[in-house]
């Protein structure tokens, strides 16, 4: 399975998502600028990396095509808490990992509960606790 797939930059918008140096990011702001008569439109992208945090800066034109990363979401049942690591358990395959707890989300996630885990380029982050 792919993990990437082409765009074209002018077709992105903010809170999508996109990947800078081979990182996935989700798009903050993007600033559109025309050129001279013959130039193309220029595309100021800043975008924050769904891992890390991290905040990227892309320039590019708007007529070039742009990476943009196959991400899925997942409901998972948390196993077990140990200090800021969750074991959680795939609810379709029963695949079972580690992984570790957000900061945001550290206090929320025991033992029983389903939390949202989303999934790009081979990485795994937890996003939300799921109150049932």
């Amino acid at each position: 399975m792919s993990e990437k797939v082409f765009a074209s930059a002018k077709e992105l918008h903010e809170g999508k998502y996109l990947l800078i140096d081979d990182i996935p990011c989700r798009i903050a702001s993007i600033d559109k600028s025309k050129t001279g008569k013959h130039g193309s439109a220029k595309l100021r992208i800043v975008a924050i990396g769904i891992f890390d945090g991290q905040k990227k800066n892309m320039l590019t034109t708007a007529d070039s095509d742009v990476e943009v990363p196959i991400i899925s979401r997942k409901n998972m049942q948390v196993m077990s808490v140990s200090g800021n690591t969750a074991q959680v358990m795939d609810q379709n395959d029963y695949e079972v990992f580690e992984i570790e707890i957000p900061e945001e989300l550290r206090g929320q996630v025991e033992a029983g509960k389903e939390v949202e885990v989303m999934e790009a380029m081979g990485r795994k982050v937890m996003q939300k606790v799921n109150n049932k």
